[in-house]
């Protein structure tokens, strides 16, 4: 890649997923010059099909990137570089936005910036997990439940959330075990809501899945018990890493960034979009709606001027 140099453009859009790729088509269509910044590392690059995105059903979650990537790269406005974001700053009344790939620095000042670098997944420490997620077990109920539906499943849950979620699970299935690995916390209401749905709680910690190639056979637990599953799901710990942002963002107790109905943030100029935003994690549909919902109200920031909104944000 060779870079662009130091650039001044209206809008700098830090992350490519369908919120990211969302907010920069809608702001190039509003002739808003845009650069759009990507390390190209999705959190869902394991998942060999998403769902739910209509005209997209079942698409490849990287060939949905491509397509999205390839229509802003179709307006002269759309700056796309690849490039690991290292500092985004106050810069005067603008935001500089620093990155580098291969050795290539990539710096560009932007009017606004939009985050939408999405989260890092943080799984159990299961050794077989990995081999198995993205075909047998997954994390997003509403995007892959629909293919397991009447499947012997587990679900793994380690957090406290973990009777609502199964129960969410338990809406594709009535063959669900439940597994805490001893970390996740319930009460005596919570065993009674999974009981009365049917659901089964283990409760001991698991050691590993079991499977071969042909997919995911059961869970074994430490003590040796061997369940039969056929997939299921798992819910991780997420991570927002935001280290990169100078200036004092505010986030919330999840360490997600706090906006308003429209994607601003604590500070005028500064926009975050998708996963990065409360309440976390959401389809890709939902995630590009947002994106383009971001985007307008990005334009209209800039056409009624920064600086008023800035002293109202102060």
């Amino acid at each position: 890649m060779s870079g662009p140099g130091r650039l001044t453009v209206d809008v700098a859009v830090v992350g490519a997923g369908p919120a990211g790729l969302s907010a920069a088509l809608n702001l190039v269509r509003a002739k808003r010059t845009v650069l759009l910044v990507d390390a190209n590392r999705p959190r869902n690059a394991a998942t060999l099909r998403s769902h739910g995105f209509l005209t997209r059903d079942g698409v490849s979650p990287l060939e949905l990137r491509k397509l999205g990537r390839a229509e802003v790269e179709g307006y002269a406005e759309a700056t796309v570089v690849q490039a690991v974001v290292d500092r985004v700053a106050p810069e005067g009344d603008r935001w500089l936005v620093h990155g580098s790939w291969r050795g290539v620095e990539v710096e560009a000042s932007a009017r606004a910036v939009v985050i939408a670098t999405g989260l890092r997944e943080e799984f159990p420490p299961l050794p077989m997990l990995r081999a198995f997620y993205g075909t047998a077990v997954h994390s997003c109920v509403e995007c892959d439940a629909y293919e397991k539906a009447g499947e012997p499943l587990a679900f793994i849950c380690e957090t406290d959330d973990v009777v609502d979620r199964a129960l969410l699970v338990a809406a594709w299935t009535d063959d669900l075990v439940v597994y805490t690995n001893g970390v996740a916390r319930l009460d005596d209401t919570g065993r009674k809501r999974l009981a009365s749905a049917g659901v089964r709680l283990d409760e001991r910690p698991v050691a590993d899945l079991e499977g071969d190639r042909s997919g995911m056979t059961g869970v074994r637990l430490a003590d040796g018990h061997v369940e039969p599953r056929t997939g299921g799901f798992v819910r991780p710990r997420w991570h927002a890493d935001l280290d990169w942002v100078d200036a004092d963002l505010a986030r919330d107790a999840e360490g997600l960034v706090v906006v308003d109905r429209s994607g601003r943030t604590n500070l005028a100029g500064l926009y975050a979009v998708g996963d990065v935003t409360p309440p976390g994690p959401e389809q890709l549909i939902v995630a590009a709606g947002h994106g383009a919902v971001t985007a307008a109200a990005v334009h209209r920031d800039l056409v009624g001027g920064l600086a008023d909104l800035r002293d109202a944000v102060q």
